[in-house]
């Protein structure tokens, strides 16, 4: 409900005007009609002699108002003989003028004096000016600029329905000093802006306040999400967390060179990056496998160790654990990187003790040597294999040739067809030159007259003889002899049998060939693991590293809130809208 506020007349009343008396003040009336307040009563007791000892010293309100007063009692300036001396000034006196003084400093509108007035009246409080009527009101415990007060009186006197009170119809002797100090009200214009000032300047102080009160809600936000967690965080780092010392081992994976161009082998080892980036990728896999972990643990007792009492609780391993929560520890405790641009495999092993991670280091790679051998020991053993076949093949059919043409050696008891055919066929070339001979001499015989029959017979016995011999030898060729057999047959199986040693003997070069060539392939897809960095013991703890560590604790606490805070804000404006 909107109040409606009466307007009071603030003229000063006529000096020269007769006062009016009017029936009794209304003040009187509203002062019994209310129940006064304990503080209020007692402060109303006060005698008013007192308060007027000290009118001498009132504001020049007072004053004023006494210059239109009529003090002429026809007696002149002679004084009453009964007339008594004024009281002197007590401590009560005293004080109460200092208080009005200040209060005057205080710079009090005219509106609010008047208020003040007006609330001294209604409370019955003996005030003589308008600052003895503020002094009152906060000597009894009341705030005269109280904004509910002010509305209350105004409702009041609307309710009561009581006219504007004009000080000029009330008798001098019953109505309160006004001020004297002049009002000046500014312009609309200038009110209004001042009003819109106002209104700015309460919108910006209220601004800061919820700024001030966002600020300090944020901080104690992060206070509680992010500086206790990074400070629990710390003191875990710094004070709980157990010592761990890592030895840092690098290596690579090689293999022989290639033949040359000429089919020759240097003997010499390469490391390609790109050659053994796929046997550098597998041993990598194999020693953060499961496998790497229970052999690490037979041998050298892994889950034994991170499940000593000095270890810390939230590293510590229960001495029952379970395989998945020995391997989750393992991977972060053995850390192995490949680097494919230089072929280097790193690892590093983070154990409580310095000589134990040297020796786990050096357990690991003879892991890996045993892997690698294991990569290519089959292929290796394949190619072996087949060159071997053929060459023990090669071989076993060679001595078989070879045994069948010692056979038929022995069958026919020769030596070589070729050497008989040979002898043979010298012999029939003898045989046919002397033939040749002996029918030259008979034909030079029978061309005499009268040829000599003793010359002429030998010779035709000769000749029969040589012609006789030469069809033998010839038909030793051909014809087969007792056993069925002919020279030109024995010729032609032994030097089938010949030919098929020969054909063997070839086969086994190029079986053995073969071999050769096997066995240098084998040897280039052999691995080496070749060590770069051998694990030292260190002599400090590597880890943990708390500040690093504490820092990025905060850092990820911040993320999470600032995520969180973000995702709510971004839903309650979809709520809201």
């Amino acid at each position: 409900m909107k109040l409606k506020v009466k307007r009071f007349n603030t003229r000063r009343p006529d000096p020269v005007a007769e006062p009016v008396v009017t029936a009794a003040p209304r003040v009187a009336t509203q002062a019994s009609a209310r129940p006064v307040p304990a503080a209020i009563a007692q402060t109303s007791t006060a005698p008013r002699q007192r308060i007027a000892a000290g009118a001498g010293q009132a504001p020049a309100q007072v004053q004023a108002e006494q210059l239109f007063e009529v003090a002429e009692d026809g007696f002149g300036s002679e004084p009453f003989p009964t007339a008594r001396a004024p009281a002197p000034a007590t401590p009560e006196d005293v004080a109460a003028n200092s208080d009005i003084d200040a209060i005057r400093r205080e710079g009090l509108t005219g509106r609010q004096l008047r208020m003040a007035r007006r609330m001294a009246q209604k409370y019955g409080l003996p005030a003589t000016s308008d600052f003895d009527a503020v002094r009152l009101l906060r000597a009894a415990g009341i705030d005269p600029f109280q904004r509910g007060a002010m509305i209350e009186v105004l409702a009041e006197d609307e309710e009561e329905g009581a006219a504007p009170r004009n000080t000029a119809l009330v008798p001098a002797q019953q109505r309160l000093p006004e001020t004297i100090k002049p009002m000046k009200l500014p312009a609309p214009d200038q009110r209004a802006e001042m009003n819109h000032a106002a209104e700015i300047r309460k919108m910006q102080e209220d601004l800061a306040r919820r700024r001030k009160r966002r600020s300090f809600l944020l901080m104690l936000r992060l206070l509680f999400f992010v500086g206790l967690p990074g400070l629990l965080a710390g003191i875990y780092y710094y004070t709980i967390a157990t010592p761990l010392y890592a030895s840092k081992t690098e290596f690579i994976i090689q293999t022989a060179m290639p033949p040359t161009a000429t089919g020759t082998s240097m003997g010499g080892l390469q490391s390609n990056p790109m050659l053994n980036m796929q046997d550098s990728i597998a041993i990598q896999g194999y020693l953060q496998s499961r496998d790497a972990m229970l052999r690490l643990d037979r041998d050298l007792g892994f889950r034994k160790v991170f499940s000593a009492e000095s270890i810390d609780p939230l590293q510590r391993l229960e001495p029952d654990a379970t395989d998945e929560a020995t391997y989750s520890l393992y991977q972060k405790m053995i850390r192995i990187s490949y680097d494919p641009t230089e072929g280097i495999i790193r690892l590093e092993v983070i154990t409580p003790d310095a000589d134990l991670s040297v020796r786990m280091s050096q357990q690991l790679i003879g892991y890996a040597e045993e892997q690698v051998d294991k990569l290519t020991q089959r292929l290796r053993e394949e190619g072996m294999k087949g060159a071997r076949e053929n060459y023990q093949d090669a071989e076993r059919a060679l001595l078989e040739a070879r045994q069948r043409a010692v056979d038929l050696q022995e069958r026919f008891k020769v030596l070589s067809s070729d050497v008989e055919v040979s002898l043979i066929t010298s012999q029939i070339s003898t045989l046919e030159g002397q033939l040749t001979q002996d029918r030259l001499s008979i034909a030079q015989i029978e061309s005499n007259k009268n040829p000599n029959q003793a010359r002429l017979d030998p010779l035709k016995r000769r000749i029969a003889t040589l012609e006789n011999e030469i069809s033998l030898l010839r038909a030793k060729l051909v014809e087969n002899d007792s056993e069925g057999q002919s020279l030109a047959r024995m010729k032609s199986e032994m030097t089938i049998a010949d030919a098929d040693a020969e054909t063997r003997q070839v086969m086994l070069s190029k079986a053995l060939e073969t071999m050769e060539l096997a066995r240098i392939e084998a040897n280039r897809q052999a691995r080496y693991v070749s060590i770069s960095v051998s694990p030292v013991a260190p002599d400090v703890a590597t880890y943990p590293r708390a500040f690093e560590n504490t820092l990025v604790a905060l850092i990820i606490f911040a993320g999470i809130y600032l995520l969180i805070s973000m995702t709510a804000a971004i839903l309650r404006e979809q709520v809201s809208a």
